[in-house]
């Protein structure tokens, strides 16, 4: 029988025909734009690898930085300040952030106005520039009214500040990939709904906590432009004891490292790059072991 016999059906094939062309082709942009930036970022971390080798020694964790012998000069300062710096985030974003998650996900009426408006402050937040985390606390902490000063504290808060979104959004999906079957089951064996959420649900969403928890620190492990606002010093030679003394980490210190024009300096802020990108790709690679061996398939 003639295909012409039935307009509609040969209709609906040639549609169908120019919707798999369509996909396809668009297939091919999104696979052959995936290639092109792991072509670049491959490129890059080449150029990391030759570039930083040369100075990837131990004098670049056991020395100080030093501007009269560069050839040996390392980044001892910044590896203890960046180690305290995210201490201090870890106690303050880590607790708060998970605390406010399982309030708004487990305990929060959402039909109440203002907790709709804290949810849409925090989904804001995350896009927020870095650098007004900084002008904050450079405006409340470091200054008046707690004047605090440029110290370690300061720069957690700023660090603090910027994660704590994005680990209360990724806790709050964390939780909601729990099913209700298990609250429901908790509850009717006589659990109180707290018992509910400490003992059932959060241990059961404890892979995608800690997942989203060490992206988030990961991220704040790498930025500058707030510290350099709350006063992480260019150049620092002592290492820091304490939340209330003078301090510099690794991106700050790569900052200043390749506005000096000596190539010794040039070959230190390579190293240091290099070294920060085994740290984060560590913290990712944490990440992914985390989520593959505590994630649960419901």
């Amino acid at each position: 029988m003639s295909m012409t016999a039935y307009p509609d059906t040969a209709t609906r094939l040639a549609g169908g025909r120019r919707t798999d062309i369509r996909s396809a082709v668009f297939a091919a942009v999104l696979w052959a734009c995936l290639a092109t930036a792991c072509v670049f970022l491959l490129l890059v971390l080449a150029a990391i690898l030759t570039e930083g080798l040369a100075r990837f020694d131990l004098d670049l964790v056991a020395n100080q930085p030093s501007k009269l012998n560069p050839e040996t000069a390392g980044v001892q300062s910044a590896i203890l300040g960046t180690l305290w710096v995210m201490g201090g985030t870890i106690v303050l974003a880590l607790p708060l952030g998970i605390a406010a998650g399982v309030y708004l996900e487990e305990y929060a009426d959402s039909t109440k106005w203002w907790n709709r408006l804290i949810e849409l402050n925090i989904q804001n937040l995350v896009a927020v520039p870095t650098i007004i985390y900084g002008i904050l606390t450079l405006a409340f902490v470091v200054r008046s009214p707690l004047s605090v000063g440029a110290v370690v504290l300061a720069g957690s808060v700023a660090l603090a500040l910027l994660i704590l979104p994005v680990i209360i959004i990724t806790t709050r999906e964390a939780l909601r990939a729990v099913p209700r079957e298990i609250r429901d089951a908790s509850l009717a064996l006589g659990a109180t709904e707290w018992q509910t959420t400490w003992r059932q649900v959060l241990p059961a969403a404890i892979s995608g906590i800690a997942t989203g928890s060490i992206l988030a620190l990961s991220r704040a492990i790498g930025e500058a432009a707030p510290l350099i606002l709350v006063g992480a010093t260019v150049f620092v030679t002592v290492n820091p004891d304490g939340v209330f003394d003078r301090y510099t980490v690794l991106p700050v210190q790569i900052f200043n490292l390749v506005s000096l024009p000596d190539v010794e300096f040039q070959e230190l802020a390579w190293a240091t790059i290099l070294l920060l990108i085994i740290i984060l790709l560590a913290m990712n690679g944490a990440a992914i072991w985390l989520r593959n061996r505590f994630q649960r398939r419901w």
